[in-house]
């Protein structure tokens, strides 16, 4: 039985927190188009480990997650300022991050030894590293029940929320940083290659069948919480990575929707 091992049993909790968690930030990442920048962030954790790895840090993670909020600030100031394409800008910032981490962790020939970062592996995931993780989860619910009327708001008009006197720069900012934070403190569990498909997946799959936007936020984290647990258990028994397990879920689920569109 899976639950008998204790390392299963912390990766299941791990899953109850990364994957509603990343579900929920999924809605925020759709509707404002910056599924490209949760791509950069985690793509960009191989330049965060780099970093990390040149101060000398036992460990990369806090590394990690300061580059991340970068981008995330960085990002909020190229929606803000940049008269040219936004997604042309994200692209080019996609190719520097990816390239230089590639690069700097390549150098003497010992990029293998970072290949986990690119599948993740849940199943290596301790209490003390479910702690942080939890509190990040915490800080993005809260964040989100309380900004929710102006985040829905925002992403229906700007201008509109701005005539209400909503931040809507820092509201922004706010909310691409807890999703930097998330998804480099995701990455080495599921993978640099998979993390991006946690976040768009159940919000995807979701998104046709809510009629509001407290709805969408219920089926998309419902959907994530679905996948990662049927994920989860299957990857025990196939033997496969669990990160792409729970994508592959995730992405029976999206096909499944759209064959119910049709059919109904």
């Amino acid at each position: 039985m899976w639950w008998s091992f204790d390392f299963m049993q912390w990766a299941f909790s791990a899953v109850l927190i990364i994957t509603p968690v990343l579900a929920l930030l999924g809605t925020f990442v759709i509707r404002h188009h910056l599924t490209f920048f949760s791509d950069i962030v985690g793509h960009s954790s191989l330049t965060g480990i780099a970093i990390g790895m040149a101060l000398g840090l036992a460990q990369p993670t806090p590394a990690m997650i300061g580059l991340a909020l970068v981008l995330a600030i960085l990002v909020s100031l190229l929606q803000k300022w940049s008269r040219s394409s936004v997604d042309m800008s994200l692209g080019v910032l996609f190719s520097l991050m990816t390239s230089l981490g590639v690069v700097l962790l390549s150098r003497g020939g010992g990029f293998s030894k970072f290949t986990a970062y690119l599948i993740g592996d849940i199943l290596t995931i301790t209490p003390d590293q479910l702690f942080p993780m939890f509190i990040v989860g915490v800080c993005v619910v809260v964040l989100w029940v309380a900004l929710h009327n102006a985040i829905v708001l925002i992403s229906i008009n700007p201008l509109l929320a701005r005539s209400r006197r909503i931040p809507v720069f820092w509201v922004e900012v706010g909310l691409t940083s807890m999703l930097a934070v998330m998804v480099t403190l995701s990455v080495q569990w599921v993978g640099v290659l998979v993390v991006n498909s946690l976040l768009i997946l159940p919000a995807a799959t979701a998104r046709p069948w809510a009629k509001n936007a407290r709805q969408y936020a219920v089926f998309s984290v419902f959907l994530g919480l679905t996948s990662g647990v049927i994920g989860l258990i299957g990857s025990f028994y196939w033997g496969s990575a669990t990160g792409a397990t729970i994508a592959l879920v995730g992405s029976f689920f999206f096909a499944l929707s759209l064959l119910l569109r049709v059919v109904i």
